[in-house]
């Protein structure tokens, strides 16, 4: 099974090798792991995706706390939450094959960002199985997929705002009076919907 974790930690050398140590010290793998900059200053945000039994998760966050620069920590995968991954392929192409792999592109929704005479590097943001779908495709001829480069996952849980939003719109309902309810104006209507936004391909008719 594979855990999603959050962890805050802070922006110091030697972070990353330590979370390495634990994982390989708990014989569990790491299957992608992302580090940036967060809404905190000097705090980066790191993505950690890890194949475990489904009982370790919690086994693994009180881990994560115990280490040195380690703030917060939060399993993800176990709330509702929006997944995305960014990944550069590139693809060996002739002037015969060019035009199936831009259809197959816009089937995708995703753009091509570098042409060369003998290839072409397409960029794709979405759901891993959206990326490894047009894997799939692309690796139905031999030799045409040159070079792979992937993020890993990125993942944000819906509806959970982070502190700096929170202390955010705490200022905004201290400076107005509001009691944390919406308007009557801000409601949506009855019969409104709303768009979601789906990776799928484009369905042919």
């Amino acid at each position: 099974m594979l855990h999603t974790f959050v962890a805050y930690v802070e922006d110091k050398p030697g972070v990353l090798t330590r979370v390495a140590s634990l994982f390989r010290r708990l014989n569990i793998n790491i299957s992608s792991v992302t580090v940036g900059g967060s809404e905190r200053p000097n705090i980066s945000r790191m993505t950690l995706v890890a194949d475990a039994p489904p009982a370790a998760g919690h086994r693994i966050m009180a881990s994560l706390y115990k280490l040195e620069n380690v703030i917060q920590v939060d399993d993800v995968g176990r709330f509702s939450s929006v997944s995305r991954e960014l990944a550069l392929i590139k693809v060996a192409t002739t002037p015969k094959t060019r035009s199936h792999i831009f259809e197959l592109v816009n089937v995708f929704r995703a753009r091509v960002v570098d042409l060369a005479p003998g290839s072409l590097m397409i960029e794709i943001t979405g759901s891993e199985s959206k990326i490894e779908g047009l894997l799939q495709v692309l690796n139905e001829n031999e030799d045409r997929v040159l070079e792979i480069s992937r993020t890993g996952r990125m993942v944000m849980r819906r509806g959970h705002h982070t502190s700096r939003v929170l202390e955010a719109l705490g200022d905004v309902e201290s400076q107005n009076g509001a009691v944390g309810a919406p308007m009557a104006d801000e409601l949506p209507e009855e019969d409104e919907t709303l768009p979601i936004d789906s990776d799928l391909p484009h369905q042919q008719p």
